[in-house]
């Protein structure tokens, strides 16, 4: 029989999750375009929109309502959006199957006659990356480049809709009636009645944390003091200020994926990737208040009673099922996880989240609550959502995106509830002590990287072979001009800081 966890059967959720991605791999590739974009607004209009949708969203709340694009220029360049997303995705789905064909090309000539030792280790090298090319092409076409277009759209929809929704809003405070809205008693925070019974979660919690361990999906923990001692100060001072009823109990991974997520009973785990990438403690304040608002609300509880593939752990059994499944997937599996493209958060499909989306829209609104009560500018979770999605997300903060909701409505929302509270004296943007962290966290950073590449590879059988290759995809660059004609590059030497 296989592992249960929770109340889900491990293998039953294997062979989901692998039905789940040969139908998708089937399926999932419908004639892609083929010809750049035709289709777009007169060439002022256009520059300057896509001006605007480089800013923050922050940013574009404060102008929308000034910005004047008619309705038929709005959808002049939704539509060139959708066709520019398409021709994008083909470009790496040509990539891929280049790639595809270069593997078939090394395989065939090492059945040749005569092939010597040093002629088959080459090609054995070229093999290997072709397949990590192939790996990193596939998670750009079918995650990255999605990313950065939901992005696009959500900030082309604020240019559209903000003007209308800051109205409402501005009404609702006139009028008193923001009050009424749900978790509105913001002043009762710590007292009010969210989720009874939260105690009862922290058993789950520690079956879920030992079943993680024991299939070894759980990366290992910071060891550094300053680092781990900095982030439990800061998750414990937004947990004062929150409707927490249980210990929180705060763990720091030491992987490089961008992503934090919470198991029920109050265990938060943060991984190293986001530690990095986050700018300020707001910004990892309104991430940890986020986390910590889906223990509150017993969100994972409520998903793992229902037997709904939704907690982290049954995302690391997608892992398992991919490792399983061997060929292209097993060996994507790997290079995502050696390479921080994926880890725990792994291509979660939404169709299996069952209410998961209200669920993170509720810790949207509870977080920013928590952040505002702890005296942080709660705008920093929207400040680093829109630097995930902008100039991070498209490859690194892929899990960060995969199971939350839409762009827009998530943003509105949570600016929506920043609108409706008390404006802070003396809201906390960072401190010295997270500038502190972020120096001791570079020298983790560092060893961790030395030492992944002394660690056997699945993906690397073959050694003593040139580092591998890496796809062009620099999320600074306008996503026209990586998509016009992907590039491969040599990887560079690692070098010490």
């Amino acid at each position: 029989m296989g592992r249960v966890i929770g109340n889900v059967n491990l293998r039953s959720i294997v062979a989901i999750v692998a039905v789940e991605l040969m139908l998708s791999s089937q399926f999932g590739c419908a004639s892609r375009r083929t010809t750049p974009p035709e289709s777009k607004p007169a060439p002022v209009v256009f520059d300057s929109l896509q001006e605007d949708l480089k800013k923050p969203y922050a940013t574009l709340f404060e102008t929308a309502a000034k910005l004047e694009y008619s309705e038929s220029q709005i959808r002049a360049m939704r539509e060139y959006l959708t066709q520019a997303e398409d021709y994008c995705v083909g470009r790496f789905k040509d990539q891929s199957k280049g790639l595809d064909a270069q593997i078939d090309q090394k395989q065939n000539a090492l059945k040749a006659a005569g092939v010597g030792e040093e002629e088959r280790h080459n090609l054995h090298c070229d093999i290997q990356n072709a397949r990590i090319l192939k790996s990193e092409a596939d998670v750009i076409a079918g995650h990255a480049i999605p990313v950065a277009y939901d992005n696009k759209q959500a900030k082309l929809d604020v240019i559209q809709k903000w003007p209308a929704e800051l109205q409402a809003i501005r009404r609702s405070i006139a009028d008193g009636t923001y009050r009424s809205r749900r978790w509105g008693d913001v002043q009762d925070i710590g007292f009010r009645k969210l989720e009874p019974d939260q105690k009862d979660d922290i058993k789950l919690g520690r079956e879920a944390i030992r079943d993680l361990k024991q299939s070894g999906m759980m990366p290992k923990e910071v060891e550094d003091e300053a680092v781990v001692s900095y982030v439990k100060q800061v998750a414990q001072k937004v947990a004062a200020n929150s409707d927490l009823l249980v210990p929180l109990q705060v763990t720091v991974l030491n992987s490089k994926e961008i992503n934090a997520f919470a198991l029920p009973g109050g265990f938060i785990f943060i991984e190293r990737g986001l530690l990095e990438a986050a700018d300020d403690e707001s910004q990892l304040a309104g991430v940890i208040a986020h986390e910590l608002s889906h223990a509150a609300a017993r969100h994972g509880h409520k998903l793992m009673v229902k037997a709904t593939i939704a907690s982290i752990m049954y995302q690391a059994a997608q892992v398992a099922a991919m490792i399983l499944t061997g060929g292209v997937a097993g060996i994507g599996t790997y290079y995502a996880i050696q390479y921080g493209f994926y880890g725990l958060g792994l291509t979660l499909n939404l169709t299996l989240l069952g209410v998961s989306r209200e669920y993170e829209l509720q810790a949207d609104q509870l977080g920013i609550q928590y952040a505002w009560k702890a005296g942080y500018d709660p705008s920093g979770f929207i400040r680093f959502f829109d630097k995930m999605a902008t100039s991070e997300g498209y490859v690194n903060g892929v899990s960060w995106f995969r199971s939350h909701p839409p762009f827009y409505q998530r943003m509105v929302d949570a600016e929506r509830e920043i609108s409706y509270l008390p404006k802070p004296e003396h809201a906390i943007i960072t401190t010295t002590d997270f500038a502190t962290m972020k120096a001791s966290l570079k020298k983790v950073s560092f060893k961790a990287d030395v030492d992944s590449k002394k660690r056997p590879s699945l993906i690397s059988p073959e050694q003593s072979c040139p580092p591998p290759s890496k796809l062009v995809f620099e999320p600074d660059q306008p996503i026209e001009t990586i998509c016009s004609s992907p590039q491969i590059r040599p990887a560079p030497a690692l070098v010490p800081r």
